[in-house]
């Protein structure tokens, strides 16, 4: 009989299997054989080395261990199927192997789900599919729960997001989703560090609260009776570290932001912010190219991926505008027409863009008012939009022929921005007015907000900041592209849920 469940069970018949399950684990333990006592089973081999190596393993003596996904029963010999992290084998038990009494109870006693261990030998069906022939089997921890059935699997997604390792255990690409992840985190080090950049750790907890758009999460520091706050960036930490002379440093570091969730959005998620002493902004956009170019062929065999769709080009030299040249592009705004701050409300409010500051918007708000709502949607292939407007980037250096712009870029892929770079500003009279304008519109337009200029900060630039560039962007993004996964939630293990009532 095929033990697979082809309907999906009601809520009590789920219950009463699980009753049942639990009914053999005390006949288990009642005969001696609790397999929640078992600590150890030495594997010689796993489903993928069986299969890649069965010329060398035919008839040879192995090992392995799994979960039981299948089984068919056959009078006095079974078929059935484990898997491990490398996928699945099948197995054949007879009860003249494996002897009489194990034999029965893996009928009576084993249920799908169940973790075994066995012994056997490498051949091959006559169908041609590598199996092991049993000779010994055993249950190393019994699966109270019964899995979900096959034909229908796991797939509501509130389930699957809560109960990630059950989404593991039935959907096999959701494995191969998160061994894919693991390769871009190693990619991305072994670029950097292949380039002298050294890998560094700095404080997930603050003792301020900055001036920066993104809302921090606040907790309390018993011992020192004191609030904190969870990281928004890594960014001033690690400038710091360029000020000490480290001059090439990254962070792979988590980030909180207690915000809005959607497809691209999580409270927590994951960056890589790059920092190089005597560079610009120009090489950070080579960087990235290199960058992703070669994680994409070492992960994906190739740099030309597809996402929802669309094929994405990652090799050869990206696009490149100015924020001006985009807008003027997409929606026919021209920024240098502009005389004043009024001529450019004026084409905003023709053009129907809303803008923030409203009656009070200068020419850099509108055009990027203008760019959020007319450009970035047009850029599917990678793009780099550089220069962009003192009033939204306080932490890049203004450009030295048009200082009412910033030598700072972001990225855009399929019409979503993957990262954020500058020409690192590092002046620190200019970098503290900034910021003092910045924590100034923060709390006004947050009540209770108890925002703080970084004077330690400002202190380290005084001893002097090399000219500098720096990168960061979301890996959890970069692995959603690599993947074809629609939504954030599908590339991290655990997304933020909001708990069950």
């Amino acid at each position: 009989m095929d033990e697979i469940l082809n309907g999906g069970p009601s809520e009590e018949e789920l219950a009463e299997q699980a009753r049942i399950r639990r009914e053999k684990l005390q006949k288990l333990t009642d005969e001696g054989k609790n397999p929640f006592v078992k600590v150890r089973f030495d594997a010689t081999e796993n489903s993928a080395s069986v299969k890649a190596n069965f010329e060398k393993l035919e008839g040879k003596t192995v090992r392995l261990a799994g979960r039981l996904m299948s089984r068919r029963i056959m009078g006095k010999a079974s078929f059935t199927h484990i898997s491990d992290r490398d996928g699945l084998i099948q197995l054949y038990v007879r009860r003249e192997d494996v002897g009489e009494d194990d034999y029965a109870s893996f009928k009576k006693d084993y249920d799908l789900g169940d973790i075994i261990g066995i012994e056997g030998f490498v051949f091959k069906t006559q169908t041609g599919e590598v199996s092991v022939h049993c000779t010994h089997i055993e249950m190393l921890t019994k699966c109270l729960r019964p899995l979900p059935e096959k034909q229908h699997g796991l797939t509501n997604a509130d389930t699957r997001y809560r109960q990630r390792d059950l989404d593991l255990i039935v959907n096999p690409e959701v494995m191969k989703a998160f061994v894919t992840r693991s390769k871009i985190f190693r990619e991305i080090r072994a670029f950097l560090d292949g380039r002298g950049f050294l890998e560094v750790d700095t404080p997930v907890l603050t003792t301020l609260e900055i001036g920066a758009a993104a809302r921090p999460f606040k907790t309390k520091h018993n011992a020192l009776d004191i609030d904190m706050y969870l990281r928004i960036e890594t960014e001033l930490y690690l400038k710091r570290l360029i000020v000490g002379g480290m001059e090439r440093v990254y962070e792979v570091g988590r980030i909180f932001r207690n915000e809005g969730m959607d497809a691209f959005h999580n409270p927590e998620f994951t960056t890589v912010e790059v920092y190089q002493a005597y560079c610009d902004y120009f090489e950070m956009m080579d960087l990235v190219e290199d960058l992703y170019r070669t994680v994409a062929q070492n992960v994906c065999g190739t740099t030309d991926v597809t996402y929802r769709g669309t094929e994405i080009h990652l090799g050869g030299k990206w696009a490149r505008m100015t924020m001006k040249e985009a807008v003027k592009k997409y929606c026919g705004a021209d920024y240098d027409s502009w005389k004043t701050d009024e001529d450019a409300r004026e084409c905003a409010k023709k053009l129907g863009a809303e803008v923030k500051e409203g009656g009070a918007a200068t020419k850099g708000h509108v055009l990027i008012a203008l760019f959020d709502a007319f450009c970035e949607d047009k850029l599917i292939q990678p793009t780099f939009i550089y220069d962009y407007p003192v009033e939204n980037s306080p932490l890049a250096k203004r450009k030295e022929d048009d200082p009412a712009f910033t030598q700072r870029f972001e990225y855009f892929i399929c019409s979503h921005e993957f990262g954020n770079a500058f020409s690192e500003l590092n002046d620190p009279i200019d970098q503290k007015q900034r910021f003092v304008r910045q924590v100034e519109e923060k709390r006004a337009q947050e009540k209770g907000c108890n925002a703080q200029v970084d004077e330690d900060f400002i202190t380290a630039l005084e001893y002097g900041l090399p000219p500098t560039g720096g990168l960061g962007f979301g890996v959890d993004r970069l692995v959603m592209l690599l993947t074809d996964s629609p939504t954030i939630r599908d590339v991290l293990l655990f997304p933020t849920m909001k708990p069950k009532k």
